[in-house]
């Protein structure tokens, strides 16, 4: 704990990562702190997920991303983050997950434990927290959410061999995870969505696809529909016709994700009520606790639509161009 670092990183995301380069640039002496592994949530999507974007827009710190594909997968993603770590030497303390932030500038205590359950305090001069949302699913708050058969991440359609499925959701999860589900061997994929179709959200490529499938009864939909209720062997939807129970193995809840407004918040940081975005000052990103400053998806709030990859990644650049000058 003796040691004082010019900057602690929470997150070794790509907005994390980002930051961690720009730092080494601007020769400030740094750590980064992630509770997983390196971008540990793309290490969490879909096994066969396909970005929405092409490869050069999640590139950081100028190093090329070359992939076969127009568009790169998830494998490609992890190769390529892991090489800009080693490229750039980031100091990562990865499967260390940070439990508080105390101090003021100058002086910050970071408390974490890691993997081993050792608890640990580092300070820092200043902070930057990354931590997206992807850890942080939103529940529906109905009984048998807990149950083992529900998850709110979908990674891989096998073993849901020959089950029938639930999936909640209208937008691009849950529309990639049924289409993956119907074409590896589901028994039954079932929609369930409270509005009364998929959301225009859905990618151009994808929405022809699911609305194809659920107009050919390969997929069913229950829109203008409820999930109420998760049971052992069924679940209970409130439909526009009453409520009905159904037969069910698994339910995968694609109901998105929210920042960490707990941590944020005992770190001192104030929350702006209903989208949940922490309050920053937009031009230098840092937060209300003078010293703290916030990079990445964490900065929309509920508003996930905001902030990928491919503007997070500016993040770093954009802090550092106004960083105080010692």
């Amino acid at each position: 704990m003796d040691q004082l670092h010019d900057l602690i990183i929470i997150g070794a995301g790509p907005a994390g990562l980002a930051c961690g380069i720009e730092a080494k640039r601007h020769q400030i002496e740094f750590l980064i702190v992630e509770k997983g592994t390196v971008v540990n949530s793309l290490y969490h999507y879909p096994t066969h997920m396909t970005f929405f974007t092409t490869g050069e827009l999640l590139e950081i710190g100028d190093v090329p991303m070359i992939v076969s594909a127009e568009k790169p997968k998830r494998l490609d993603g992890l190769t390529y983050y892991r090489r800009v770590a080693d490229q750039f030497s980031l100091p990562i303390r990865d499967y260390e997950e940070v439990l508080g932030i105390s101090g003021a500038e100058g002086d910050f205590r970071i408390l974490t434990r890691d993997r081993l359950m050792v608890d640990h305090c580092h300070r820092a001069r200043r902070i930057i927290i990354a931590t997206g949302y992807y850890s942080n699913p939103n529940h529906l708050g109905i009984p048998g959410e807990e149950l083992s058969k529900v998850s709110h991440y979908y990674q891989d359609p096998h073993p849901y061999f020959r089950k029938k499925v639930i999936v909640v959701g209208g937008k691009n999860s849950a529309a990639i995870a049924a289409l993956e589900l119907y074409r590896n061997g589901a028994r039954e994929v079932t929609l369930v969505h409270r509005a009364a179709a998929m959301s225009n959200d859905v990618k151009y490529w994808i929405l022809p696809d699911i609305n194809n499938r659920i107009k050919n009864g390969e997929i069913k939909a229950c829109f203008n529909t409820r999930l109420v209720e998760i049971r052992d062997t069924e679940v209970v939807l409130k439909t526009p016709q009453g409520t009905k129970a159904v037969e069910n193995d698994f339910v995968l809840l694609m109901t998105g994700y929210h920042p960490d407004v707990g941590f944020l918040r005992k770190a001192g940081i104030e929350i702006e009520e209903g989208n949940l975005v922490p309050l920053h000052n937009p031009d230098t990103l840092e937060s209300n606790v003078k010293g703290i400053y916030l990079a990445g998806a964490i900065l929309s709030g509920r508003n996930t639509n905001e902030i990928f990859i491919e503007n997070g990644r500016f993040h770093g650049s954009q802090i550092f161009k106004h960083w105080p000058k010692e």
